[in-house]
């Protein structure tokens, strides 16, 4: 069968750009600037200049973000119906100029019409729908809540159009306003928006749109105005911009890249798996950031699939990308092409065999790459870890479920994956082995607002799209009442410790709990604690780096904590809270002896209902199940991070360690942690509490010692998956924040202020709990 051409006019969207004079300026307060210094947006199929976008300045940026801050009291202030009305007004204008809309992407990306049609629109529209109804319902959903302010946004070029209504409408709907930075190669379809803005009748500064290269992002990412960030883009950048944030109180959500798996077990049907991967890595010409471009076949069936799979690329047409019969377009750039062509070409040194379609023609011009198998490739091959970002496909094969697994998780990446099987019960029991934030069943690249997407480890954290994504854009009104940072009392005097009556005393030196044992530190240091009047009460162990890394060990091992039923976690910690209640006086005279405190009972009364209080929670933090427009379901799991560094505060120094040990242990996760610096003892007593309770070892570590010294190994380590700092330092957790960016670890830090340790308000429910956990969305269709 031959297909013939069907190419989809563009008369209109050329017309469109006539009208503008094929030159854009900024649009910032609902009003168009002149055209600056200008720069081209090309068509990448034939290299042809479409139109000339304005590069805006810092002051630009300025002009915006004064804007945007103008516009926000009056946005939030109109409330969840006029917002919803709005919201609405666009969707149904998205939808009038879906035509338009599809045809000016095509031209200004290169993607073909199918999927901007046929894909992209529709998704748009449907994010600004049910953005509309967040907005009406956010007054009893988001309880609490109020909107960050000022949001900065800036998105890639793969998916223009998607990506900025994934960013706006959440951010809208919560009653923020935006500066928003389209890609700079495709900024068309953001132009054509701020004119449906105008016509929906969205007030002047809610959205700005400010048009250039990188250094409108640097502006946006580094202006003081700026109340939070939200970036799609490489690792690289997002680690760019985690530094240049660090310590200053923003916000910050990023969707960076990925290496995503394919799986295919012996038993899946072949043929339709093989149809899923087209869609998976030749989608968009295999520049998406969840592209399936690691294929782990059965060993079994390899042989077979793979011949199946190259009869296939046989007969994917590559050509002009407004031929509704194309399934592979035009990539975005000539730099893209040539890094996609360097990447193949060292597999192809490498000794890999790479195969590309023999009949594929390649035009004349434009940036062009065929689709491409790779196999041979070691694991640690450039083009198995590397993003490669284009059609180039890298296929390996695995032997059991358990290697499958492995594979799955051998990169540094975590944003989805494909699971292809008809044993469901295989199904279920792999998605949630691997360490990605989207597992898809027997399908591939499923997408919906209602479902959350975002990635683990280095490709990125937060959510866009489902609840979680709202929250991405809301801050608890708790935070607005939290204290100052404490000042710790000067110490009195220190007084010497007291000889000891007998030469062969035992030293009762507090010693190190690393995997359920108490331990020496390296070092073989100590550090003597005295009390509020000056005596001596106790010496503890000066951990270093050592001890930590030992701590992290202990704390990878116990898996099995995270495995356990919530049920199990659940009374452990009511165990724990039994136990303490039982040595209540013993740790209120402790308290009261290193802190001075006069009711020093309080706290350890708080400290037992606050274990309580997490213990209740543990089994009842379910995930959700999603109906997106698919015959399936989508089940959203709150899963545990992993291994979390904690530097617990000085104040409140027992209710402090446990509001932050119990959540993050509630929800399955291991924890090491560095007690309050000035009062540690109140903590090094808990470990015959731990003992006593049926706590596996290695799931709570404690390593005394300085709090600077140790947060600063914690948050440079790179087998600790988030840090959370509480003790008031401003600069130590702008620290924490700058290091964790090079294994781009989830951080929570308290900043310069303190917390009121005795409001659950302000150190517990849903708030805490997201900091402890993080969603994965598993894609499960069911019937014909």
């Amino acid at each position: 069968m031959e297909y013939g051409p069907a190419p989809e006019s563009q008369k209109e969207a050329q017309a469109w750009l006539d009208q503008k004079g094929r030159q854009f300026g900024l649009f910032i307060d609902n009003a168009w600037s002149d055209a600056g210094e200008t720069f081209a947006s090309n068509n990448p199929a034939d290299g042809k200049e479409l139109a000339k976008l304005t590069q805006a300045t810092g002051d630009d940026v300025d002009r915006a973000v004064a804007a945007a801050r103008r516009a926000q009291p009056g946005w939030q202030g109109l409330g969840g119906h006029g917002r919803a009305k709005i919201l609405y007004s666009i969707a149904r204008l998205m939808q009038k100029h879906s035509r338009l809309f599809a045809v000016l992407e095509t031209l200004d990306n290169g993607k073909t019409i199918r999927e901007t049609r046929d894909a992209d629109l529709p998704l748009v529209a449907r994010h600004f729908y049910y953005h509309a109804g967040w907005a009406q319902l956010q007054d009893e959903e988001f309880a609490n809540h109020r909107p960050v302010g000022v949001v900065g946004q800036i998105v890639p070029w793969n998916f223009p159009l998607l990506m900025l209504a994934w960013k706006i409408a959440p951010a809208l709907a919560a009653g923020n306003t935006v500066v928003f930075k389209p890609a700079e190669f495709t900024s068309l379809t953001a132009m054509l928006f701020a004119d449906i803005c105008v016509q929906a009748g969205v007030p002047a500064g809610v959205v700005n749109i400010v048009t250039g290269d990188g250094r409108v992002g640097e502006a946006i990412v580094n202006h003081a105005g700026i109340d939070k960030l939200a970036f799609t883009g490489s690792t690289e950048v997002g680690r760019l911009i985690r530094q240049a944030t660090a310590g200053s109180g923003k916000k910050l959500s990023l969707e960076l890249g990925g290496k995503s798996p394919f799986i295919v077990f012996e038993d899946a049907d072949l043929d339709a798996a093989v149809e899923g991967l087209v869609d998976s890595i030749w989608f968009n010409q295999g520049q998406v950031c969840c592209a399936g471009s690691r294929l782990l076949v059965q060993e079994s069936v390899e042989e077979r699939f793979l011949n199946k799979l190259r009869a296939r690329m046989d007969n994917l047409r590559l050509g002009s990308p407004l031929d509704k019969s194309m399934d592979i377009g035009a990539l975005v750039d000539p730099v893209q092409q040539q890094r996609i062509a360097g990447l193949v070409e060292s597999a192809r040194s490498e000794g890999c065999t790479v195969y590309q379609p023999a009949g594929c023609q390649i035009p004349a011009d434009g940036s062009w790459f065929p689709p491409t198998l790779i196999t041979g490739a070691s694991t640690s091959a450039a083009v198995a870890q590397a993003e490669i970002f284009g059609p180039v496909l890298v296929a390996m094969s695995f032997r059991t479920p358990p290697e499958a697994v492995q594979l799955a998780n051998n990169t540094v990446y975590g944003l989805a994956s494909c699971v292809w099987t008809e044993n469901i019960s295989l199904a279920l029991d792999v998605a949630p082995q691997i360490k990605a934030g989207v597992v898809w069943i027997n399908t591939a690249n499923q997408f919906d607002a209602a479902c959350g997407f975002g990635g683990y480890r280095e490709s990125g954290y937060g959510r866009e799209g489902g609840r979680e994504g709202m929250y991405e854009y809301l801050v608890p009104v708790s935070e607005d009442a939290r204290p100052a940072a404490p000042v710790l009392a000067a110490p009195a005097k220190a007084k010497a410790a007291p000889a000891a009556a007998d030469a062969f005393a035992i030293d009762r030196t507090a010693k190190l709990y690393i995997g359920g044992k108490q331990a020496r530190p390296d070092g073989a240091y100590s550090r003597a604690i005295h009390g509020a009047d000056g005596k001596f009460i106790g010496e503890v162990g000066e951990g270093n780096r050592k001890d930590i890394r030992n701590a992290v060990e202990a704390a990878h091992k116990a898996t099995g904590w995270t495995k356990a039923t919530a049920h199990n976690r659940a009374q452990v910690l009511f165990y724990i809270a039994e136990n303490l209640a039982a040595r209540g006086e013993e740790f209120a005279a402790r308290i009261g002896a290193m802190t001075g405190a006069k009711n020093p009972e309080k706290e350890v009364q708080a400290a037992i209902e606050r274990l309580f209080y997490w213990a209740a929670w543990a089994d009842k933090y379910d995930g959700l199940a999603h109906q997106p427009p698919m015959h399936g379901i989508t089940v959203a799991l709150n899963e545990a991070i992993g291994v979390i560094g904690i530097v617990a505060p000085n104040e409140s120094p027992l209710l402090g360690f446990i509001s932050l040990v119990a959540p993050a242990i509630a929800v399955g996760n291991r924890v090491v942690v560095v007690p309050s610096e000035a009062h540690p003892l109140s903590a090094t007593d808990l470990y015959q509490v731990f003992d006593t309770s049926d706590l596996p070892g290695g799931v709570v570590n404690i390593v005394t010692g300085s709090a600077d010294e140790l947060a600063r190994t914690l948050a440079s380590h790179s087998d600790i998956d988030a840090v959370w700092r509480h003790d008031g330092s401003a600069e130590g957790c702008a620290e924490v924040e700058r290091l964790s960016a090079a294994s781009l670890k989830r951080t929570w830090t308290g900043g310069a202020k303190g917390r009121d340790w005795y409001s659950t308000a302000q150190v517990g429910g849903r708030a805490v709990l997201a900091h402890a956990s993080q969603v994965k969305n598993i894609w499960i269709p069911y019937g014909v």
